[in-house]
C-alpha cells in the first residue's frame, strides 16, 4: 500500500508565492517519477511539472521560469515552488508518484487527494 499526501496550498495574491509538498509513504521499493498536475474548474487535468529519477525536470510552458520542482529522495518527497503566481494558476494541484511497491514486479501511478491553490487578482 502506497499513500500520497500533498500539503501547502492556500490563498495568495497575484505575484505571491507558495510551496507545495508531497510525501509518498508505505511499502515502496523504488520511485521512478514524481510530478505535479492541476485541474481548474471545467478544465482537464494538466501536467505542471514532473521529475524522473536521474532525469531533467519537465515543465508546462505556462509555468516555465516561475515554478520549480525538486525532490528529496531520502524523504520520498517532492516539492513545487511557485513564484509570481497568477490568477490563472488557480486550480486543485495533485501529486502523482510512479513507484514500484514492494513484492510486485511493476510500477503503478499513485495520486494524492489534491490541494487547492487560489490566486486572487
Amino acid at each position: 500500500q502506497v499513500q500520497v499526501v500533498e500539503s501547502g496550498g492556500g490563498l495568495v495574491q497575484a505575484g505571491g508565492s507558495l510551496r507545495l509538498s508531497c510525501v509518498a509513504s508505505g511499502s515502496i521499493l523504488s520511485i521512478n517519477a514524481m510530478g505535479w498536475y492541476r485541474q481548474a474548474p471545467g478544465k482537464q487535468r494538466e501536467l505542471v511539472a514532473a521529475l524522473t529519477t536521474g532525469g531533467s525536470p519537465n515543465y508546462a510552458d505556462s509555468v516555465k521560469g516561475r515554478f520549480t520542482i525538486s525532490r528529496d529522495n531520502a524523504k520520498n518527497t517532492v516539492y513545487l515552488q511557485m513564484n509570481s503566481l497568477k490568477p490563472e494558476d488557480t486550480a486543485v494541484y495533485y501529486c502523482k508518484i510512479t513507484a514500484q511497491p514492494m513484492g510486485l514486479p511493476i510500477r503503478y501511478d499513485y495520486w494524492g487527494q489534491g490541494t487547492q491553490v487560489t490566486v486572487s487578482s
